[in-house]
Order: structure tokens, then C-alpha cells, then sequence
């Protein structure tokens, strides 16, 4: 699946750390506080997670966007240390 990670860092530190761990992941940096990496599985995604929450604060904030998710664009978002999921459904596909 297509992942991109936009990142919004709170401290240099983390920051610093964060843009060494995404390439371990296979992501790609395409522009400043961006990444992106075409080839993600659900497992290295769980994966990633996990590790992004070893090395965040309250004080980032980090969202990924996701495609294909169950057809669909999923957007999560880390903020406050809580993962948020919104997936993003196409309207011309839905039933009335």
C-alpha cells in the first residue's frame, strides 16, 4: 500500500529521530517534514506505529495517508499521543 507521513515535530530531538526511523521503513523523504514509500505492508505499518509512539510527545503531531484501505483513503493522525482513523469514502460510490 501507498503511505505517506507528514510530520509535525515538536522538538529537534524528535524530529531527528523520527526522520531516521522512516528509512529503515523504506520511506523516501519527497519534501521537508514529508515521506513517502509505496511498498508498506500491514504489518510494517502496525510496526511503524508502535515505534513512532516510542519516540513522539504530546508535542508532535504526525498524520498518515493511506491508500488502498479497503478500497478507500484512510487518514490517521497522531496528536496528544492518541492515534486517530478517518477513512475518506468516495460519495459517488454510495448508495441513497
Amino acid at each position: 500500500m501507498f503511505v505517506a507521513v507528514v510530520c509535525d515535530m515538536g522538538n529537534e530531538d524528535s524530529r531527528a529521530a523520527l526522520y531516521n526511523l522512516l528509512p529503515q521503513y523504506g520511506f523516501e523523504r519527497v519534501q521537508k517534514a514529508c515521506f513517502e514509500s509505496a511498498s508498506m505492508t500491514e504489518r510494517q505499518l502496525a510496526a511503524l506505529k508502535r515505534d513512532i509512539d516510542r519516540l513522539t510527545d504530546s508535542y508532535d503531531t504526525i498524520r498518515l495517508y493511506q491508500y488502498p484501505v479497503d478500497g478507500t483513503l484512510a487518514v490517521t493522525l497522531l496528536k496528544e499521543n492518541k492515534w486517530r482513523r478517518i477513512v475518506v469514502r468516495d460519495p459517488s460510490r454510495t448508495k441513497e
